[in-house]
């Protein structure tokens, strides 16, 4: 009996040792109040959001801009996490630990802090772009997009940094590493900082922005869809995307559609060699008097308009219709063209003659196997005889 009550003490001696040096010499009572602790601020975490974003948010209604409300809309799973950072601080700081973990657990903290702080700047750089878009008449869409993301990419190298810099890891050498790497790849990619820097000039002389119809020489003509920092992605009209290197838009020339004033028709309109002078000036005058009158149409005051006799060709009387419309949109520009197209048949069959076509006349002296020519008159008694044909 006395051996055994022994044995039982030795086990409790056992589970109070364990109880008061537990894991890592973490008491498990000090153990299970960290982790109350931290359940509590978990649980709470709804509550804190709820409660943190609707304050912000009532705050942010009585502003008239809207962009304080895209803001607090971006930090909402930043402070979701802020509850986190809080709950593994008040737990690590009940726990007893030595000097070596409590240096741990504080550099964990203030990296939790930096992590939190850095990805508030990332998320709140979206919202803050709709300030830069009030600038575009000083910078262009695609300058707005290049700056959130390098700023976007500026956030996340200083973070990294400054978390390296907590946990005592020196960023300068690795830094100073990365430059003499750097300059080993830049050797072997020529190609991609060559696009790189035609972007930056595209950007810069706004040849062009996103959303407009381009054609470059040689490459790709349809809608320019993103400017980016090696390619551009151009759509053509058949739907299919086009990634075109930014070093071939700054070599080539490149025409932007989407800049016209105006759009342009030229015709040639032929009407046949049997048309007399009078039916000529009535279709000329009368093409011109719609052209003129027509609103659809830009006056000559603003751009050359024309309607000239122009040429005799082959075939044709040709008739020169030179005019701009005022709209540049393409399906609007085919439809004043029909109207226009309408006009002129109508105009055409009104002065009594038609459209020429081409034609080619053939004149011949004589043909094989041709028939002999009866004679108009009989032949006189001393004509000479008349030679066989060959």
């Amino acid at each position: 009996m006395a051996e055994h009550m022994s044995t039982l003490n030795e086990f409790w001696d056992l589970v109070v040792t364990v109880w008061r040096e537990g894991v890592f010499g973490i008491d498990i009572a000090h153990m299970f109040l960290a982790l109350l602790v931290f359940f509590v601020f978990m649980g709470l975490r709804n509550l804190f959001t709820r409660f943190l974003l609707a304050a912000l948010k009532r705050g942010a209604a009585r502003t008239k801009t809207d962009v304080d409300d895209r803001i607090i809309d971006a930090l909402y799973e930043p402070v979701r996490f802020i509850p986190v950072v809080m709950g593994i601080f008040f737990a690590t700081s009940i726990l007893d630990v030595e000097e070596g973990t409590r240096l741990f657990f504080y550099n964990l903290n203030r990296s939790l802090v930096a992590f939190t702080l850095f990805w508030s700047f990332y998320k709140v750089t979206a919202p803050v772009s709709l300030l830069l878009m009030r600038a575009q008449g000083v910078l262009t869409r695609a300058m707005i997009d290049w700056i959130i993301k390098t700023a976007r990419i500026a956030f996340i190298v200083l973070g990294a940094a400054t978390i390296l810099e907590l946990w005592g890891i020196a960023v300068g050498p690795i830094i100073a590493g990365l430059g003499l790497f750097g300059v080993a790849v830049a050797l072997g990619a020529q190609d991609l900082f060559k696009n790189l820097i035609a972007g930056l000039f595209i950007i810069g002389e706004r040849r062009f922005n996103a959303g407009d119809w381009v054609c470059v020489d040689g490459v790709v003509e349809g809608t320019v869809q993103q400017i980016g920092f090696r390619t551009t992605t151009i759509r053509r009209f058949d739907r299919a995307p086009v990634y075109v290197p930014n070093a071939r838009l700054a070599d080539n020339a490149v025409t932007n559609f989407s800049r016209m004033s105006h759009r342009r028709i030229l015709w040639m309109i032929g009407v046949e060699y049997r048309t007399s002078m009078a039916q000529l000036k009535v279709i000329r005058d009368e093409i011109e008097r719609y052209i003129l009158e027509s609103d659809e149409f830009a006056k000559p005051e603003e751009v050359p308009t024309f309607v000239r006799i122009d040429s005799f060709n082959d075939s044709s009387i040709d008739i020169m219709v030179y005019c701009f419309t005022r709209t540049i949109v393409w399906g609007d520009w085919l439809e004043i063209k029909e109207r226009l197209a309408y006009k002129v048949k109508e105009i055409v069959e009104g002065a009594g003659t038609s459209f020429a076509f081409p034609s080619r006349s053939l004149y011949l002296e004589t043909l094989p196997d041709a028939p002999e020519v009866f004679p108009l008159s009989p032949p006189r008694p001393d004509a000479p005889p008349a030679e066989p044909s060959p």
